[in-house]
């Protein structure tokens, strides 16, 4: 088994992985780990484990990402925000990360706690930038550290250009690979890939995706993305909503239907979001051994 991210990406065919979110209750920690557990056996490339607004989950996205590097089989990978952290608090849970074994990292600016949509606000020790923060990571350990990418383009960013200017410095700051935020066009993929390109970066860009398995899903990534559901498909959801698992079904369709596309177009890896059940995604995951992809 690989240990690291850019070493997966680097094997033959495109890599596969999951995303897990902390838990806050006991109820839910019990769900996780189910997950995880019935995940595991599909044999992903490496699992992530994202980290609330403002460091709220650091100590549980810590925990959880430590058990799974001690006691699964899997290779995790713990997201890291910028948002109310110092230089020096992030310095220190650099360290923690590399004492513990933790070498893949993921890096990213983070949202203002509270509300995604409010102004972003530096900490005044802190750092302003996602490039800043795989500098200092590069810096304190030896990490492979991604990024995340915007099919759409971010929603803080005034113009694609502008997006692919910023994308293209965390690359060049010493990002190893990207993963993107969820899309359900992939066109949107292969033209923000089509623009990185151009820019002269070949850092791989992982695509993220996420079943629709109900309506609220949709305003959900919306919310969680920035970028607007595609109006066609959103309107065919619409038409079966009041059939809870016919829109299950079509999501479940639609999300196989598009990583088979990506991966027709030599994607370098498909990222689940799970939202921590593996009941969907393992549908998703057995369509596309049907079609020997994997």
């Amino acid at each position: 088994m690989t240990r690291s991210v850019r070493e997966a990406l680097q094997s033959d065919g495109p890599t596969f992985s999951f995303e897990f979110m902390p838990t806050k209750t006991a109820e839910e920690d019990a769900q996780l780990w189910k997950t995880i557990r019935e995940l595991e056996r599909l044999r992903p490339d490496f699992v992530s484990v994202t980290y609330g607004a403002g460091g709220s989950t650091r100590a549980r996205t810590i925990e959880i990402t430590e058990r799974i590097a001690s006691d699964t089989t899997l290779l995790p990978v713990a997201h890291l925000t910028a948002v109310n952290h110092s230089v020096s608090e992030l310095r220190t849970i650099a360290g923690n990360f590399a004492a513990t074994g933790v070498t893949n990292v993921l890096a990213l600016r983070g949202d203002p706690p509270g509300d995604v949509e409010g102004e972003w606000v530096k900490h005044p020790e802190g750092l302003q930038y996602a490039s800043e923060l795989v500098t200092l990571l590069k810096a304190h350990g030896d990490f492979t550290v991604g990024v995340a990418a915007f099919p759409f383009q971010h929603p803080r960013s005034r113009g694609v250009d502008e997006d692919t200017r910023w994308f293209v410095e965390k690359c060049r700051s010493g990002a190893d690979y990207a993963i993107t935020q969820m899309f359900f066009d992939a066109e949107d993929y292969l033209r923000l890939r089509d623009r990185v390109t151009a820019a002269g970066c070949d850092v791989p860009i992982i695509a993220g995706l996420m079943p629709v398995t109900n309506v609220g899903i949709i305003k959900r990534s919306e919310k969680l993305s920035g970028a607007p559901f595609p109006a066609k498909l959103a309107a065919r959801f619409e038409a079966v909503a009041h059939e809870p698992a016919a829109v299950r079904a079509m999501g479940i369709y639609e999300t196989s239907k598009l990583a088979e596309r990506l991966l027709d177009e030599g994607v370098p890896g498909v990222h689940f979001y799970t939202l921590n059940r593996s009941k969907a995604t393992r549908e998703v995951w057995a369509n596309l051994a049907l079609g020997a992809r994997i």
